[in-house]
């Protein structure tokens, strides 16, 4: 480093994460073992969003800025040996999007500082990161406190002369969670044919769309539950629950070049039948409280252990044939495996209290979490650690709800799963979400 000893930025208290609006402030730290000379010492608050079409790629195809402030802490001077500090601050702009790492691209924020010395002489330069967490109410999307309904029906073929017909419904409890939070899943299977099904996958995915000129779909498997098959000529139930790890919110508002969507998929193999249920990630809870109650639900087969689980009744191709609820040939499928699991091989069980707000994020009343729940933030990104709270150097930690970073990538996905907009909107959609 030449003549510095040390050149260093620091947050006021250490805190990393911010919300929009907030002020960020700190101080240059510079120690030098012998004067320097210099032009101008200037302090700068920057962020920006980059996207790529290949992975990991240092250069960016696109690129959009959100703020650009600069500040000159000192001008023309001379640095004595010894130790220096220069405070700073800057305001954050209000619709600043959420951070967010991704394989394909990047919202980043930083603040820069730079030493400008005389001709001939060696700039100095020192940059440290921050993270903007933009709260998403879930409370302000509409309808959020609905269940999430799909329903599908197969015609296959089986033995060469033998056809049979499958039904496939699945519903949540609501379309919109928080991290912690456990989303509730009720599956029906109806099998009218003389063939076993095979196993029954329930998966929460997450759909990144980065909008460069080509864009790039990336898809990941954040959890997986798998139940058992169901017999031939069986009506089958199957209720299962997965706990929301730390996740980034949904669509990122702000920014124009990445998009995020999530949904649960749930599948049956052979024959393979898929119904989707887009839903929400925030970070402000649905407020279920007596004032919004929870729609009623209608006395049918999904037993009251699903609570806010409201099956539509069955197609009346169905209702011909006999096939009723609850008749004979009901059963309820085991489940065979859940990719939250503790070491122990039993599910993850985690109250919701146990993710925190981020660090200096204010929220209203009756929102802030349990006072005695662990210090966690939620994920301000894909890849982006978690930081403890209060005066002390920022540290990351862990948490055993999320699998690896194992992302399988592809461009133009021959159907990609609806939005969540796409789903309500649409009116012949198999996805339609009103039963």
């Amino acid at each position: 480093m030449g003549k510095l000893q040390e050149f260093d930025i620091t947050f006021t208290n250490n805190k990393v994460v911010y919300g929009p609006g907030e002020s960020i402030s700190g101080n240059v730290k510079i120690r030098t073992g012998h004067s320097l000379q210099y032009k101008a010492i200037k302090v700068y608050c920057q962020g920006s969003c980059g996207i790529s079409n290949k992975m990991n790629e240092a250069m960016w195809a696109l690129e959009e800025q959100y703020f650009n402030s600069t500040l000159s802490v000192a001008d023309k001077g001379t640095l004595v040996a010894g130790e220096h500090s220069f405070p700073f601050q800057f305001l954050l702009p209000v619709a600043a999007p959420t951070s967010f790492e991704g394989p394909f691209g990047k919202i980043t924020y930083r603040v820069r500082v730079a030493i400008d010395t005389p001709r001939f002489s060696k700039d100095y330069k020192a940059q440290r990161a921050f993270y903007i967490l933009n709260l998403l109410n879930l409370n302000e999307v509409p309808e959020i406190e609905h269940p999430s309904y799909a329903v599908t029906t197969k015609k296959f073929s089986y033995l060469l002369v033998k056809t049979g017909t499958l039904m496939l419904k699945a519903r949540s409890d609501l379309r919109g969670y928080i991290p912690g939070q456990v989303i509730k899943l009720a599956t029906e299977i109806h099998n009218k044919s003389g063939k076993d099904t095979g196993y029954v996958l329930a998966s929460l995915i997450q759909k990144v769309t980065y909008k460069t000129k080509r864009p790039v779909v990336d898809l990941r498997t954040i959890a997986e539950v798998e139940g058992a098959g169901v017999k031939a000529g069986k009506h089958a139930e199957w209720r299962e629950q997965i706990i929301v790890p730390p996740l980034p919110q949904s669509a990122l508002a702000g920014c124009s070049l990445i998009h995020i969507d999530y949904f649960i998929q749930v599948s049956l193999k052979s024959p393979d039948a898929v119904v989707t249920l887009p839903i929400y990630i925030g970070n402000i809870a649905v407020n279920l409280s007596p004032s919004r109650p929870m729609p009623p639900t209608p006395d049918h087969r999904i037993a009251p252990s699903a609570a806010g689980v409201t099956p539509s009744a069955p197609p009346v191709e169905e209702l011909e044939e006999g096939m009723c609820a609850g008749g004979v040939g009901s059963e309820e499928l085991p489940t065979k495996s859940h990719s939250q699991q503790d070491p122990s091989g039993q599910p993850v069980t985690m109250s919701p209290s146990a993710f925190s707000q981020a660090p200096g994020v204010a929220l209203p009343p009756g929102l802030r979490p349990d006072a005695s729940a662990p210090l966690f933030c939620v994920s301000t990104g894909a890849t982006i650690p978690f930081f403890t709270e209060g005066n002390v150097t920022p540290i990351p930690t862990s948490c055993s709800l999320i699998l690896p970073p194992e992302y399988s990538s592809c461009d133009y996905p021959h159907e990609p799963p609806p939005t969540y907009e796409e789903s309500c909107s649409s009116t012949n959609s198999t996805f339609n979400s009103t039963p």
